[in-house]
């Protein structure tokens, strides 16, 4: 019997779609279907990391062109580092499953810089693993403000209207310019968590056929 591929997906958004619930509903089924499974997230807690998170919370200041480049390195580190890295854990058997990736980049920060420079700038990373499917959460920029506002004290760097506005057309013309090279899946992130997790599910399930008998036939 041909093991099955296990996979990296990667779940995107405007702020407040509900991408790190599903990437988290979505791990927790894998693992009750019997997969091992790594849950990661951008930026991530590396020191890197850490000083996007200062920079997001106001309690740093840095020019859009410092992070943009903060990012690529702590995405090489999220991919590299020998310990805990993407590139570790899917050769260790983990399928494993990121809230934000490139694309991420691609739309905040090609909001402020041009795209295309956002793309070159991380193309060693797409060089090194592209996900087998980008998940993107779908939701207006109006619904966005509402959720991130709710119960909310201060917002964040880019946590604006008029940006999130700006993000989710980058979203979509990164896929257009991408589309070649790149898998995606838009869901309406409108409808109720368990609706969409039942969607993300059903594609994941395709997705893993379609590997399968794809690893199957190359054998």
């Amino acid at each position: 019997m041909t093991k099955k591929k296990n996979l990296f997906i990667a779940f995107e958004g405007i702020d407040g779609s509900g991408k790190s619930t599903q990437a988290k509903l979505l791990s927790e089924h894998l693992i009750r279907e019997g997969h091992q499974v790594y849950f990661t997230f951008e930026p991530t807690d590396s020191p890197i990391g850490s000083i996007i998170r200062n920079i997001f919370t106001h309690k740093m200041e840095a020019d859009h062109r410092t992070i943009a480049g903060l990012f690529v390195a702590d995405r090489l580190d999220h991919l590299l580092n020998k310990t805990n890295g993407i590139l570790k854990k899917l050769e260790d058997g983990y399928t494993v499953i990121t809230d934000r990736y490139y694309f991420s980049s691609y739309a905040y920060h090609g909001a402020h810089l041009s795209m295309d420079w956002v793309i070159e700038a991380n193309a060693l990373s797409a060089g090194l693993l592209r996900p087998d499917l980008n998940i993107f959460i779908e939701i207006t920029p109006e619904i966005s403000m509402q959720r991130i506002t709710s119960g909310r004290g201060s917002l964040e760097l880019f946590e604006t209207l008029e940006n999130l506005i700006k993000v989710r057309e980058m979203y979509y013309e990164a896929f257009a310019k991408l589309k070649l090279q790149e898998k995606v899946f838009i869901t309406d992130g409108n409808r109720t968590p368990e609706l969409i997790a039942a969607d993300i599910r059903n594609k994941i399930s395709q997705l893993s056929l379609a590997t399968h008998i794809s690893t199957h036939q190359s054998d």
